[in-house]
């Protein structure tokens, strides 16, 4: 019974968005409502000392961007909420794509003075893929944007989902007053405190109620009055299953970074979020209510203590309750685990626990064991899928800048590879090193991770290469054939499995075309 309460209390979700669309001040803002924090921290002010709590790494401080996916949890109306808050930066999409196989829903951050942007589309490709529940949040009312219809008629057409607005603002910019919710009839005037939380909602049932003309003013009170009319007559009537289904996308209204429309999203949120749903293993579906423990690695950190060298790997519960200190099954290596050291996080800040449920985040204290993509059990020999590592756009030689730090250098790389911060191909001939990314500034990352823990320097030499591709035949003469052909062009990943480095995409098609034998994968996952 303990099991099936405890399921019954976790939201699990990650946090998306284009870069500056206010992502990172809306987690900020869902921790202060949760009580989990005090007051919020500034993403990007020199005057403020106090960052982000989840930019903590010292590139994401200094840049004011998000480099990596952060876990934080906190309680709220008897519920336990697990937020996943990812990179918005296309160059860090990769560990966003990992960072949305953990999650069950997710809540896609939009600025309503620029609406959909590339990277915002590009992400609910990958929701569309799980049929990963969104709900859309519009941010920055307190500026002046585009027309709330217009941004609607945007992400239905863009974003290719039905959407229902469940709030809807009050003027916009410098007028901006406010929220109405059409999920409890409720205006939510708010005095707009950055970090404090200001305000409480006022019940007003009856849209015709004089109450409502004195509060907003009658211009504003009889636009908000017509609203309402239009949205109830031509948007559908809200289906929880629907929107469970990823066939709608309920639309929040607010302003993240002044406390407006918050609330209303979070309440909303606990009220029709899924809670922790069945996933997929090689063998059959996991359902989370089952007795028996299993879970997967989507993501490991190496240093995030940077007084302890510890690596930490970001363990999702799908099944079963986590117990720290038993003894788990490591179905990669055919052998078993044991974890003493069980933590969960709000962002760097962390607490050891000795029990998880189906929904949670556990960070694992590992010496290199793991793998993102790993599955853990208490016997049960199915991976779970769908954690691929995808070509990289950019590709550089690894150039190391001080031979007496070779070991260093090793080290670093291949840690921050296993941490998927971008990968790493060894070609067969000649022992160079190519790194590969989704975007350049992943380079500056890694130069910058690999001088600050690792202490090794490095330079990056850039490669004309189209793409890697992963190779596999179930003719292994055929397969060896075409290794000894094209050997200089033949690398291997960090697992060892075997990649051809496509110069161009003519060459490539080419290639495909004599050696029909050989099938040539974009995903390591095939």
């Amino acid at each position: 019974m303990a099991l099936k309460e405890e399921i019954a209390k976790r939201r699990t979700f990650g946090i998306i968005s284009h870069p500056d669309a206010g992502k990172t001040t809306l987690t900020e803002k869902l921790l202060l409502f949760g009580g989990a924090i005090q007051s919020a921290g500034a993403v990007k002010s020199n005057k403020i000392k106090m960052h982000a709590r989840s930019d903590w790494m010292e590139i994401e401080k200094q840049r004011g961007i998000s480099v990596a996916t952060s876990v934080m949890g906190f309680n709220y109306k008897d519920k336990k909420i697990n937020i996943l808050d990812t990179p918005g930066h296309q160059d860090f999409a990769e560990d966003t794509y990992r960072t949305l196989t953990a999650v069950d829903s997710v809540i896609m951050v939009i600025d309503c003075v620029k609406g959909v942007e590339m990277q915002t589309e590009k992400l609910m490709e990958v929701c569309r893929m799980r049929n990963t529940p969104v709900i859309c949040f519009i941010n920055k009312l307190d500026r002046e944007g585009r027309d709330p219809y217009d941004l609607l008629d945007e992400i239905e057409e863009k974003l290719r989902i039905k959407v229902r607005p469940l709030s809807w603002p009050i003027s916009m910019g410098k007028t901006f007053k406010g929220v109405y919710s059409l999920v409890n009839n409720s205006l939510h005037l708010f005095k707009g405190s950055k970090s404090k939380l200001d305000g409480e909602g006022l019940n007003i049932t009856d849209l015709s109620d004089p109450q409502l003309d004195t509060e907003v003013g009658e211009n504003d009170a009889n636009q908000l009055r017509e609203d309402v009319e239009l949205i109830e007559g031509v948007y559908s009537k809200f289906d929880v299953e629907e929107y469970r289904a990823g066939k709608v996308a309920p639309v929040f209204f607010g302003s993240a970074v002044n406390n407006f429309g918050v609330k209303e999203l979070l309440d909303s949120f606990i009220d029709f979020a899924p809670e922790p749903l069945p996933r997929e293993t090689e063998e059959r579906l996991v359902k989370p209510d089952e007795n028996k423990f299993s879970g997967f690695i989507f993501k490991i950190h190496a240093n995030m203590d940077p007084n302890h060298r510890n690596r930490i790997a970001f363990a999702r519960i799908c099944a079963g309750k986590f117990e720290r200190g038993k003894n788990y099954f490591h179905v990669r290596d055919n052998k078993k685990i044991r974890f003493s050291n069980t933590t969960m996080f709000m962002a760097q800040e962390k607490e050891l626990v000795d029990e998880a449920w189906p929904g949670d985040i556990v960070g694992l204290y590992d010496t290199g064991n793991l793998k993102i993509g790993d599955t853990l059990s208490e016997g049960e020999k199915g991976m779970y899928k769908g954690i691929p590592s995808f070509s990289p756009e950019i590709f550089k030689e690894v150039i190391n800048k001080d031979a007496m730090k070779t070991k260093q250098l090793e080290k670093g790389l291949n840690q921050l590879m296993e941490e998927g911060v971008a990968q790493l191909f060894s070609y067969e001939l000649g022992a160079r090193k190519v790194v590969g990314t989704v975007g350049a500034l992943q380079f500056e990352v890694i130069q910058h991770r690999l001088k600050n823990e690792y202490n090794a320097s490095c330079d990056f030499m850039p490669m004309n290469l189209y793409k890697a591709c992963w190779i596999h035949s179930t003719d292994k003469k055929k397969l060896n054939e075409f290794i000894d052909s094209k050997f200089r062009h033949i690398a291997k990943d960090k697992d060892g499995k075997l990649v051809f480095m496509a110069e161009s995409k003519a060459w490539l098609s080419m290639v495909q075309d004599n050696f029909p034998e050989i099938e040539f994968h974009f995903t390591s996952e095939f």
